[in-house]
């Protein structure tokens, strides 16, 4: 069977300047030339997989694995891996296992349980909003109204004090950045694991109506979780629960900040018509920018391509969200397009446990924003701003926006 190339590309690629919202054209690119492709990462080589397809047909494979403890997995970063050696939570589990930890948390996050949160995250937006009027122009739309957002809505339905929140976004911030040294990684998750493994204890007694009270009572005190295993868990929940859906926020206000008619649909929009439009920017900026990652168990042939046992996999979700054979002229932001197929939130087992609370917040957060400041507009050319090529989830640090 033909093989591609030995190494021609090194992950993650680089963007192209001025073009902040795309993939990098280098990746796009194999969707058509090699869509199965050997990369060089930071300590070795993967293959790079990019066809809306085949990922979709890898995702589902129980020859796949999500288990970082095999020797193959590609870490993302040196802090990661050293992070991942010492945890792992059910992200990192392969069936049954990861089917019997995620169903403890499965009901939290429902279709149906997530909208009944809605009049509550509407009330938080409004409070933010009119903090931030009230403040006056300029403002930074990260620090002001998109980290906060999620964050009081995770810290609410995880039962973790919002007064923290300095010292877990700062500790998350370290976790996710590719940069951080396996020192800086390991302290980070340590203090944070320490933390909520103290706050689970303190809950077995001292419960609260939230969700770590209720894995206190249902999995510490009764020995069907470990504090380690709960707290590694909730460490999870609460950083995935608070940097994913603020870096949609604030670069989804970026991205519609160049396309007014669209940002002015959602603006006056049914909800319906809001729906489409969040699926359409999470298909468009596909945060999780440094791919999915998996370790093959077995030899797989896809793509015309032999993937060997023990060989690491990489899922470039941002190229299979501009497949063509997906998505008609995927390179648009069209909020009117069907694009409920995306894979931004990944596909088979292991698709985001949060996702339809992610969807909450931004259908209530974007229209809400927008007509409150209907003069909107960025406070610097956006080739200033300080885009997150280095983390984990892609986004901005800060967005300067005026009104």
């Amino acid at each position: 069977m033909p093989q591609p190339s030995p190494t021609a590309l090194s992950w993650p690629a680089e963007r192209t300047p001025g073009c902040p919202f795309d993939p990098p054209p280098a990746v796009t690119g194999l969707l058509t030339t090699a869509p199965v492709q050997r990369v060089a990462l930071w300590d070795g080589t993967a293959w790079l997989v990019t066809r809306h397809a085949d990922q979709v047909a890898l995702l589902r494979d129980s020859r796949v694995s999500a288990d970082t403890s095999h020797p193959g997995y590609p870490a993302l970063s040196a802090g990661s891996r050293a992070m991942r050696s010492h945890s792992r939570s059910f992200i990192a589990m392969d069936d049954p296992e990861h089917a019997d930890r995620r169903r403890v948390y499965t009901a939290d996050f429902t279709v149906k349980r997530t909208r009944r949160l809605a009049p509550r995250v509407k009330s938080l937006i409004d409070d933010l909003l009119d903090a931030m009027e009230r403040k006056g122009p300029p403002a930074d739309l990260v620090a002001d109204f998109a980290l906060p957002l999620p964050s009081l809505v995770i810290c609410e339905l995880l039962g973790v004090p919002y007064a923290d929140h300095d010292f877990f976004q700062r500790a998350g911030a370290v976790i996710v950045d590719t940069r951080s040294t396996p020192e800086e990684a390991l302290e980070a998750s340590r203090r944070l694991i320490d933390y909520l493994g103290d706050l689970i204890e303190h809950k077995v007694d001292h419960p609260g109506d939230d969700l770590l009270s209720r894995v206190a009572a249902e999995q510490l005190a009764t020995g069907l979780g470990t504090r380690e295993q709960c707290a590694d868990e909730a460490r999870l929940l609460l950083i995935a629960g608070h940097e994913t859906t603020a870096n949609m926020i604030a670069l989804g206000t970026c991205a519609f900040l160049q396309h007014p008619e669209q940002l002015a649909a959602v603006r006056d929009g049914s909800p319906e018509r809001v729906e489409g439009a969040v699926e359409e920017m999470l298909r468009y900026l596909t945060i999780a920018h440094m791919g999915r990652r998996r370790v093959a168990l077995e030899d797989i042939e896809i793509g015309g391509v032999r993937i060997a046992a023990g060989d690491g996999i990489i899922f470039a979700n941002d190229a299979a969200n501009r497949d063509p054979e997906v998505f008609e002229h995927p390179e648009r932001l069209d909020i009117d397009r069907s694009a409920r197929r995306h894979l931004a939130f990944g596909s088979g087992p292991h698709q985001c446990l949060g996702q339809n609370l992610a969807r909450v917040e931004l259908q209530l957060a974007y229209p809400a924003l927008f007509r409150r400041f209907p003069g909107l507009r960025l406070d610097r050319p956006l080739e200033e701003i300080p885009f997150r090529t280095a983390m984990a989830v892609y986004g901005v640090h800060e967005l300067p926006v005026s009104w």
